[in-house]
């Protein structure tokens, strides 16, 4: 059991308790899960018009000073050369030994010498030991606002924060306070992360609700990342894991001379993976579930990874491990509690953005 008194708590804590959301531990923060609405309509929402999630768990290490963009070069799989100052990365913090994936982070580069690296909840304090920096987490919230209605609505609230496109990172003062913008997201949708000092975290929450953006909880933002075919860490990464058993390997820069796993990643490029990461669809409405082994025909030859049911597709799908030689299309079944589910291989994402 998760002693509720040890669990962080989101400068828009009491937000959430005045909408009326349902809290619960996650990543050793207490965040909200579903508001009233319920998960279903925040996932509707946020593909049909906007909705704004608070992601303020996912930690912030700010690395800064004339040797940051080496330190992050030499840990980091992804090449910021790719990029450059005013631009969001995604990359991942392998293990040295096996390639696995420890983390899988977003780079803010706001400047020169100034990175905002975004681990997972749990994952700060290895992101750290790996690259250094600061902690500074606790000093801000950040606010996803996520839809095909994303940045309409923001831009009644700040225009200059609607502005801010895909993969870029843009200092923004809204009414006196500073902001950092982003153009990203976890849902497949257009929209925008907003940093926020945590004291002026209230009033910017309240104003986007104010201009029509739902609240969304954890529960929508896990159905939503998976019809999107979005990766999970401790689901589809983790210890274990490579990039290129996910289908990632476009994250990895092979030229570049060194980071952390590059041998052990060479070696499994060279010898080809023995599992990729697959999309399944499922009849009816009852979903597969993490754990769940896949057949084909009588032999057990995966597992799923992640399941639910599809608001969007109004059935079930899962990412799941499966043999490289298991094609698109091939017909399998899915075990969940002794019941199949008949399904197939299908390409992802399951829903891709209009």
């Amino acid at each position: 059991m998760t002693d509720p008194d040890a669990l962080k708590r989101s400068p828009l804590h009491d937000q959430h308790v005045a909408l009326g959301a349902k809290l619960v531990p996650f990543g050793g923060w207490e965040m909200p899960l579903a508001y009233p609405s319920g998960t279903v309509a925040e996932h509707l929402a946020c593909r049909q018009a906007a909705v704004a999630f608070d992601v303020s768990h996912l930690g912030t290490v700010r690395v800064e000073g004339a040797g940051a963009l080496g330190r992050l070069q030499d840990a980091l799989t992804n090449d910021l050369g790719k990029v450059a100052p005013g631009r969001a990365q995604y990359t991942h913090l392998c293990d040295d030994a096996d390639g696995s994936v420890l983390d899988d982070i977003i780079v803010w580069w706001r400047d020169a010498d100034l990175f905002d690296v975004m681990p997972n909840a749990s994952n700060t304090s290895r992101v750290i030991e790996a690259i250094g920096g600061t902690d500074v987490t606790a000093t801000r919230a950040v606010i996803a606002v996520q839809g095909p209605q994303a940045l309409e609505r923001v831009a009644t609230v700040s225009p200059e924060a609607a502005a801010v496109g895909r993969f870029r990172v843009v200092p923004v003062d809204w009414q006196g306070v500073a902001l950092v913008v982003a153009g990203t997201g976890y849902t497949g949708e257009d929209g925008v992360e907003l940093a926020v000092p945590a004291d002026a975290a209230p009033r910017l929450w309240r104003a986007l609700l104010a201009a029509g953006v739902v609240p969304a909880g954890l529960g929508a933002r896990d159905t939503l990342r998976l019809e999107a075919a979005l990766p999970l860490h401790g689901h589809e990464l983790g210890p274990g894991i490579t990039p290129l058993q996910a289908g990632l390997g476009w994250v990895v820069a092979w030229a570049k001379p060194s980071f952390r796993g590059k041998a052990a990643l060479e070696a499994e490029r060279a010898a080809g993976v023995t599992r990729r990461l697959r999309g399944i669809t499922t009849d009816g409405r009852r979903p597969p579930r993490d754990g769940c082994a896949v057949l084909v025909g009588t032999e057990a030859v995966g597992t799923v990874t992640s399941g639910n049911f599809s608001p969007v597709l109004g059935h079930g799908i899962a990412l799941a491990w499966l043999p490289p030689d298991v094609a698109d299309g091939t017909d399998v079944a899915v075990d969940v509690r002794g019941t199949t589910l008949a399904g197939r291989v299908v390409p992802t994402p399951f829903v891709a953005k209009r």
